[in-house]
């Protein structure tokens, strides 16, 4: 069954308006794949699609053949066909590749009859997405585009269609005539399309004029002045060579021989430059338009690139935290690692006592975090090669995300005094959290004791070792460093072989859900990396605290400013949620786990141990602490001497209550 009408779905080498170029074969894989006919692209109802076409790479495109179903809406469309009422077509695709404003690969996903073409050429609407967060964000491999080209009735089978030069010229008259007059036409160009038109003409009535008064035998027989040449050269638009142009008074032509090639090329040598040897050259012989054989140079890419850090891992932080709708962050938690906290045996006639156990509870109230920029307006007129405001906006969210990111895991790492300072009551620093949250486990990697396995080994020993204490969710993730991760890598055994092949074997033996490298970390020297899930990390914005961005006008300075900020707290609300991995000094000692106070009754007496200094809470000066009613608690700590270390900060402190 031959096709209802045939026509070209997208011209390849169209400029569209965007400054974008629909490259030869872009949708070479799709030749001879049938997709759905729609109307004007409407992708909502059913009754939108009028039947299908088939499509055929070509050359200079993607032709395609269209069927229209038996529904009403497809009976009306082929009526409208029929009677020309309806000549273009245009297509939806995704999966677009494009670099350098050409577009090389992508999909068809429908073809669509359209009342017009957006103009003679081709123009691609962006699709968007509108966030919550009321940030728009441009869908890149996602476009409509609009060719303006003409339908062809079809009245042969698909399998036999050929296009012969009557039938374009037809189509092209049909066009012209049937849409537009020269003049409309002629409108509808820019400037430099106008131009090059200009020159076209020129050029050709230049060279007619040239062949009429070189030519003997040539008559003007047309009405309109159509020239008829009866013997010589007819060509009106001969091809010609930068170096073989004529002098302002014809008088002579040059030419480049291969002697002169030799001649440019010696030059070349002598003075490092073959572009200021062909300039020489061109000089002495008067020749001009030598510039074309260097064309400027080109952006590989519309915007400029931006030189920061690696930030592949925000958008993982970020997405993996918890969001609360509200702003200020309580947790209150109760420690039942109290020995009174257990349930007691009872024995008849004894009295039954109360368990203890500790409460405790923070407040996290949140802060505002922000990046502001500004941009003369004369700048922006002046800035046409991109949109600068757009590339603006990018960096400014980009970098916002960014340091809330590393406030999270670390901190913004400014000293508490600076004016910019991230308060880290605000936002709570894993890596600085109290240690009801977060467990520090300390690792000598340069002692003399470091293990047969080597650094790596000391890092997964030590890690291995204090995972129980780790009471977060599920499996958590590791971040760390790029240094650390090639040390991990680069480890080998007793026979020279790698022990890790990647960062999955190294997640395997840390016990974590994956290795996250984090640049920002290597400005923290004597962190090695931080293990937690995420989800046990909330950040809480209340509504309009969200990320929000701000543009206003300075009619003084004539400048555009601009402002993206949020408002919002951030801290664990889990105990024991993290574990914070550090590096001692290559001199410090490992000592062995402090020894525990001992308890007679209500009294806890201090032991006596080299290098480990103990204190209490509430402060007693004392080496015995007796718990009374009005002081029913106590927490006792002990800490390691200058120059000596504990494996971890979880086994050094311990909580007593006050026995009736």
């Amino acid at each position: 069954m031959g096709a209802d009408f045939s026509g070209y779905a997208t011209k390849a080498g169209l400029k569209c308006s965007d400054g974008r170029t629909i490259m030869p074969h872009a949708f070479k894989e799709q030749d001879g794949i049938t997709v759905p006919l729609v109307w004007q692209h409407g992708h909502t109802e059913p009754a939108n699609v009028l039947g299908h076409a088939i499509l055929e790479n070509r050359e200079d495109g993607v032709y395609c053949y269209g069927f229209f179903n038996d529904t009403e809406a497809g009976k009306s469309a082929k009526a409208l066909v029929q009677h020309k009422d309806i000549t273009n077509l245009s297509i939806y695709a995704n999966r677009l590749v494009e670099k350098a404003k050409q577009v090389l690969h992508g999909s068809i996903r429908e073809v669509s009859l359209v009342l017009s073409g957006a103009n003679p050429g081709a123009l691609i609407d962006n699709v968007t997405l509108a966030h919550s967060d009321g940030i728009y964000e441009t869908l890149d491999d996602e476009a409509i585009i609009y060719t303006g080209l003409t339908l062809e009735h079809e009245d042969m089978p698909v399998e036999t269609i050929e296009e012969t030069p009557e039938e374009t010229e037809e189509v092209v008259e049909h066009a012209v005539s049937a849409d537009m007059t020269v003049q409309e036409l002629y409108d509808t160009l820019n400037e430099d399309q106008k131009n090059l038109v200009h020159f076209m003409i020129g050029a050709a009535i230049e060279d007619a004029s040239a062949q009429h008064s070189d030519t003997s035998d040539t008559t003007d027989t047309g009405d309109e002045g159509d020239l008829e040449h009866k013997e010589g050269n007819t060509e009106m638009g001969t091809k010609r060579n930068v170096f073989e142009q004529k002098k302002s008074d014809d008088s002579e032509e040059y030419s480049l021989s291969h002697d002169d090639m030799k001649l440019i090329f010696s030059e070349a040598q002598k003075n490092g430059s073959l572009k200021e040897a062909v300039d020489n050259f061109a000089l002495a012989h008067g020749i001009d338009n030598i510039d074309l054989l260097f064309p400027d140079a080109q952006l590989l890419d519309s915007r400029p690139e931006f030189d920061k850090r690696r930030t592949e891992w925000v958008d993982g932080v970020m997405t993996s935290t918890r969001h609360s709708p509200f702003s200020r962050i309580k947790t209150i938690s109760a420690d039942l690692t109290f020995e009174d906290a257990r349930a007691k045996g009872y024995v008849k006639g004894n009295l039954k006592r109360e368990e203890f156990f500790g409460l405790a509870s923070r407040v996290t109230t949140p802060t505002t975090i922000y990046k502001k920029q500004k941009l003369d307006r004369d700048d922006i007129v002046d800035i046409t090669g991109f949109d600068v405001v757009s590339w603006l906006k990018a960096e400014m969210r980009m970098m916002l995300q960014e340091e809330l990111a590393r406030a999270i895991l670390i901190g913004d790492g400014r000293d508490v005094a600076h004016a910019d300072k991230i308060n880290e009551g605000n936002i709570r620093p894993i890596a600085k959290e109290h240690e009801l949250y977060a467990t520090t486990l300390w690792v000598n990697t340069q002692d003399s004791n470091t293990s047969a396995a080597g650094t790596a080994g000391e890092i997964v020993d030590a890690v291995l070792a204090g995972r129980k204490f780790y009471k977060g969710t599920g499996t958590p993730t590791f971040y760390t460093s790029e240094p650390v991760i090639t040390m991990f890598l680069l480890q080998r055994d007793t026979l020279g072989r790698r022990i890790y092949r990647n960062l999955e074997e190294v997640a395997a033996d840390l016990r974590v859900a994956a290795v996250v490298p984090v640049e920002v970390m290597e400005d923290e020297p004597d962190l090695i990396g931080i293990i937690v899930n995420l989800q046990d990390y909330v950040i809480g914005a209340d509504r309009g605290g969200e990320l929000s961005m701000f543009d206003d006008f300075d009619i003084d300075y004539n400048q555009f400013k601009y402002l993206i900020e949020t408002r919002l707290s951030g801290a664990l609300t889990k105990i024991k949620s993290a574990l914070v991995v550090r590096r001692t000094a290559k001199t410090d000692v490992l000592l062995d786990a402090p020894t525990a106070p001992t308890r007679v009754g209500n009294e806890i007496t201090f032991p006596t141990v080299a290098h480990v200094t103990y204190a209490s809470s509430p402060a007693d000066v004392a080496s015995v602490v007796t718990l009374t009613e009005l002081a029913p608690t106590a927490t006792i700590s002990a800490t390691a001497g200058s120059g000596y270390f504990f494996a971890n900060s979880a086994e050094n402190t311990w909580t007593y209550a006050y026995e009736a």
